[in-house]
């Protein structure tokens, strides 16, 4: 486990070492699985060296993405924390903030400009040709959590059945998951490069411009809509007008791009809430954030029924 105060100091060093200055005061960010340290100049993230390997995987991809996509990488490697190692990243500070899960307080006009901005941005990712070697890592399997085929989500749907002995998940949700899988495509393709966890959290906003996507350790071959989903889902009261943005930017028929995106969503639910009932006792309010979502997908007909 990761000393935070040893952390703050070891960060200072890296950010040191890749700036060749001293990078001024470090603020912790927030992550779910990394500790982040962020200066006016840089940020870094780091990992216990025996954590998962997705940061490995940002990393080599850096040096190789579209030019002007993400923030440009600094340094990487294994820093030496008391009797430990740590995995590290260490990027440019790129101008911007997030705009947030739900874009909480952007109007309008301003969550349209923002969507476009995107819609470009992951157009240049999903046309980007990868050179051989990355070509075969973000072909290598990863346990994404996502759609792949429509006898996989009926799998998971079962298996979801199965493990649910205290009937915690209501039955006409669950069949709700099961119709879902029945109008899935049979395969999803692996046809282009995609982010595959593009949500507002990832992305960083100036003046109303998008400035890069961060965070691409669940990067992968796919089909593009497994990043529309992600833009679409998390955009809170926008959600209609940044799928009109992804329908218009794309030529992807409205009742096309819907049916893409709840079929991926149900797909993450059904993945997410197996996760939670095998582990109740740390994951309790994924449980109840993801039945909620749940019941919005099946009951409320979330992406045929949503709107501004």
């Amino acid at each position: 486990m990761t000393d935070l105060r040893q952390a703050h100091d070891a960060t200072r060093e890296i950010a040191a070492a890749a700036l060749g200055h001293d990078p001024g005061p470090m603020t912790t960010a927030e992550s779910s699985s990394h500790h982040v340290y962020v200066s006016s100049d840089v940020v870094v993230k780091i990992i216990d060296a025996d954590g998962h390997a997705r940061l490995n995987r940002e990393i080599a991809l850096a040096p190789h993405l579209p030019a002007g996509l993400a923030a440009p990488l600094l340094g990487s490697g294994l820093h030496r924390l008391g009797t430990y190692d740590v995995r590290y990243a260490c990027y440019t500070r790129v101008p911007g903030t997030a705009p947030g899960m739900g874009m909480p307080g952007i109007d309008g006009v301003t969550a349209r400009a923002l969507a476009e901005d995107a819609v470009q941005r992951l157009d240049r990712l999903h046309s980007w040709i990868p050179a051989a070697p990355i070509d075969q890592m973000l072909r290598e399997p990863l346990d994404h959590g996502g759609f792949t085929s429509q006898a996989a989500l009926f799998s998971e749907v079962e298996n979801l059945a199965a493990l649910d002995r205290h009937k915690t998940i209501p039955r006409r949700l669950i069949d709700g998951l099961a119709a879902i899988a029945e109008r899935a495509p049979q395969q999803a393709q692996a046809v282009v490069p995609v982010h595959a966890d593009c949500h507002w959290d990832n992305w960083l906003v100036h003046d109303r411009r998008v400035t890069a996507l961060l965070d691409f350790e669940w990067a992968r071959f796919g089909e593009p809509a497994d990043d529309w989903f992600f833009l679409a889902r998390f955009s809170g009261p926008h959600t209609q007008t940044v799928l009109d943005v992804i329908s218009q930017e794309t030529m992807t028929p409205l009742e096309t791009l819907r049916a893409e995106c709840e079929v991926r969503e149900a797909t993450y639910l059904a993945s997410d809430l197996c996760i939670a009932l095998k582990h109740p006792d740390t994951s309790s309010r994924m449980a109840a954030e993801r039945l909620h979502a749940l019941e919005e997908l099946v009951v409320e007909r979330y992406w045929w029924c949503h709107t501004q």
